[in-house]
């Protein structure tokens, strides 16, 4: 299976030329280019043809790009999923994916096209995490999980707290589903752009939780996030050490071995192999 790094994960508004010309040289893994909540209502069919135009003229290099629409439900839903399919993103995101049969409804807008384009969901309403494990089961297209935990809060009628103690449930089931039927997943975003020690603090959370990378609202955030979601230089040579000591012709067929003085199974060398990939696949897309 090809790994595809996705540590950084940066919304664009869709509106904004600039910002949409200033992504093709960002450090991101994938950018979203928005015509959701970043839009006004009044901006919604330039920033549709922006934000297409600027897909098919590629130009993004190694960054994977991503269209999020507005919902189905929307006046601008359906004109947003044509444009977008036209367009022939990496992936087209849909918000407000709260069960299986939403993203039924989705699909069925192609049916006899050829489209490349995976689908990823936005998780941020109640339902959605009360039907995770059915809607990360639904197949088809989907291929990944975006959280929108700022919609999780205003919907619970939460606050925003440090720790995300409030959120602590969603996301871990989330990130179960996730887990059990193959998808990628993201964290949501953070919002105190000026609070960097929160910001990472937030991201090694994150990952702690198993996410792959984390949605970013500005250019500022690449960096540490980047940083934060890839493996560690002492990560990566104890995975090494670890794959190199089960692969010695007198390991071989053993299920536990003792390495750096602990005792390490076979759970831990496919840790550790996964954590090589990993460290390739960054590899690989820095390079390009």
């Amino acid at each position: 299976m090809t790994i595809r790094p996705r540590r950084s994960v940066l919304y664009m508004p869709g509106s904004n030329a600039r910002a949409l010309e200033k992504a093709r040289e960002l450090a991101a893994d994938a950018l979203i280019l928005d015509l959701e909540d970043a839009v006004a209502p009044d901006a919604k069919d330039i920033a549709r043809k922006q934000v297409c135009d600027a897909v098919k003229a590629k130009g993004f290099g190694k960054r994977e790009v991503v269209i999020r629409v507005n919902a189905l439900s929307t006046p601008w839903g359906d004109a947003d999923l044509a444009a977008a399919a036209d367009a022939a993103p990496d992936a087209i995101l849909v918000p407000k994916i709260s069960a299986p049969d939403d993203l039924v409804a989705v699909e069925a807008r192609f049916t006899g096209r050829d489209t490349p384009f995976a689908l990823w969901a936005m998780i941020e309403t109640p339902l959605a995490i009360l039907n995770i494990a059915a809607i990360a089961a639904a197949g088809g297209k989907l291929a990944c999980f975006v959280m929108g935990t700022n919609d999780l809060i205003k919907d619970v009628r939460g606050q925003h707290t440090p720790g995300r103690e409030n959120l602590s449930a969603a996301l871990g089931l989330s990130v179960m589903a996730a887990r059990a039927h193959g998808l990628t997943i993201l964290d949501g975003v953070y919002n105190d752009i000026q609070n960097s020690d929160g910001f990472e603090e937030t991201c090694r959370q994150g990952r702690s939780f198993g996410f792959d990378g984390k949605t970013l609202i500005h250019p500022s955030q690449i960096e540490p996030c980047n940083r934060i979601f890839a493996p560690s230089a002492a990560e990566i040579e104890a995975a090494r050490r670890v794959i190199a000591a089960f692969d010695l012709p007198e390991n071989k067929g053993k299920g536990a071995i003792k390495v750096d003085g602990r005792m390490v199974e076979l759970l831990h060398a496919e840790i550790a192999r996964q954590t090589v990939a990993i460290c390739d696949a960054i590899a690989a897309l820095d390079r390009a």
